[in-house]
């Protein structure tokens, strides 16, 4: 019998970098995610396949069933890191794949993997759920990071997203927003380097009330009742991270002669980005070859 496990996609809206500080974060769960499929065999083995959204299989491993060791792979790196997270989630729960003869798995990504919508973090939570343990707990030992991903991938609407005393705290936000089809995103063409990027933030100072502010803006900005409102909000929240991690926001580097407002997304530097506008602002994007622009409603769950 076979058992289909899915989980979303995210991308944060507000609270990039300070979330790992406590500060509350915006994100959205997206219409984009990954499958992961356990079909029972009787070869002795686990053997895994990933496929990308173009159904071609990008990644081949087999490991022993009981202690995972790698017996065959095309890419060693990566079978490593899955050995890794095989292993914490038997650690976690001693009882996974107890008494089984042989697994197939295969996992499905809905994105180009260079989209950086957490083809990591959906592969997380679908191995927590096939292992029935603590998804957050299994990131945190092997990936690390805030686990708003993890978040996103187990919820249905946006949420506001916490770490509390270390411990994640969600609470759904509604978008009341009527000036959604004025916002979009927009893919810059690289993926860029998360653990890089929490590495820069680690050198930067950072206050109470860095955190604060940041918090605060999310806040404020689930409550606009105008576009103009949002993008004032969100060239605050830009000005406010440029200053922390001491890098220039993205629309000064890269899109300064823009008539409405880009916003970056996560790690800066990659990734998509968050712009306003109507058509006409979309063409200055592609006219600069960013073709990758998904409207806002298409992105979110």
């Amino acid at each position: 019998m076979n058992n289909t496990f899915y989980s979303n996609g995210k991308l944060l809206l507000t609270g990039e970098y300070v979330v790992l500080d406590g500060a509350t974060a915006l994100a959205i769960p997206t219409k984009y995610g990954q499958r992961l499929t356990i079909e029972p065999t009787t070869k002795g083995e686990l053997l895994w396949n990933s496929f990308d959204f173009k159904n071609q299989c990008w990644f081949s491993a087999a490991f022993t069933g009981d202690t995972f060791e790698v017996e065959g792979t095309d890419k060693p790196a990566i079978a490593n890191t899955l050995q890794n997270i095989l292993r914490e989630a038997k650690r976690l729960n001693p009882n996974f794949l107890n008494n089984t003869e042989g697994i197939h798995v295969t996992t499905e990504l809905d994105f180009p993997q260079n989209w950086g919508l957490g083809s990591s973090s959906t592969l997380i939570n679908n191995i927590a759920q096939w292992a029935q343990i603590d998804a957050f707990t299994l990131l945190k030992n092997s990936f690390g990071g805030s686990g708003y991903d993890i978040a996103a991938a187990q919820q249905k609407t946006p949420f506001f997203y916490q770490l509390y005393e270390g411990q994640p705290s969600i609470k759904k936000a509604h978008l009341l927003w009527d000036f959604k089809d004025h916002l979009f995103f927009v893919h810059l063409n690289k993926k860029q380097d998360s653990k890089e990027g929490i590495a820069h933030y680690r050198n930067a100072k950072v206050s109470k009330n860095d955190i604060e502010k940041i918090s605060d803006l999310g806040k404020k900005l689930l409550l606009c009742y105008t576009l103009q409102d949002f993008k004032n909000l969100m060239q605050s929240h830009e000005k406010t991270i440029s200053e922390i991690i001491k890098i220039k926001p993205i629309q000064e580097r890269l899109f300064p002669d823009f008539k409405g407002t880009v916003k970056s997304l996560g790690a800066w530097g990659g990734d998509f980005v968050l712009a306003t506008g109507d058509e006409t602002n979309q063409e200055y994007f592609r006219k600069k070859g960013y073709t990758t622009i998904i409207p806002f409603t298409d992105m979110l769950l």
